[in-house]
């Protein structure tokens, strides 16, 4: 008996396609696909949801001193000669952040090995670069998923079976997170 199904794939294509698909799931929360792929997905899917659970809080918060630029009320950054050249005026602000543990950023590498880049278009911008902004999945995991499911021991997702696919008679069922 084989550790993993196979589906059909080269290894390649295989880890490419269980990527991506994990990466949906995370992203919307469901997805449609066959059962034996969603059985694989699965498997990844709850590791990195028990990644999230165990890390949630494992956390520092530090308060550093940046630098933002001044803006006028355009928006637009105030600048200034100086010795004849434009330069930008800049504040200085008070800011807290987030710093991971060594094992909340060993964690979070694992989660970025598996999971791809999520890139978000509005619908009135489609097609163009302007407008998109990036998703942080591992943000999400640890921000929104490790609350979540912290009081659970696993079983973070469910598979509903739809039917047979009309083309080939595949099981087609909806995956989705708990």
């Amino acid at each position: 008996m084989a550790m993993y199904r196979k589906l059909g794939k080269k290894s390649d294509q295989r880890k490419a396609l269980l990527r991506n698909q994990v990466t949906q799931l995370l992203y919307h929360g469901k997805i449609e696909t066959t059962e034996a792929r969603a059985k694989e997905v699965r498997k990844i899917a709850e590791h990195l949801i028990t990644l999230a659970v165990k890390e949630k809080d494992n956390f520092d918060e530090v308060t550093v001193t940046a630098k933002v630029a001044k803006k006028d009320k355009d928006g637009k950054r105030i600048k200034e000669v100086v010795d004849g050249k434009k330069v930008t005026q800049y504040d200085e602000v008070q800011k807290t952040v987030k710093k991971d543990q060594p094992s909340r950023l060993h964690a979070r590498r694992q989660m970025l090995q598996v999971l791809y880049p999520v890139v978000e278009v509005p619908t009135e911008a489609a097609g163009k670069k302007a407008g998109t902004k990036k998703i942080d999945l591992t943000a999400k995991l640890f921000d929104e998923y490790g609350p979540k499911y912290a009081d659970r021991k696993g079983g973070y997702t469910r598979i509903v079976k739809i039917g047979e696919r009309r083309g080939d008679g595949a099981m087609v069922v909806i995956l989705e997170l708990v």
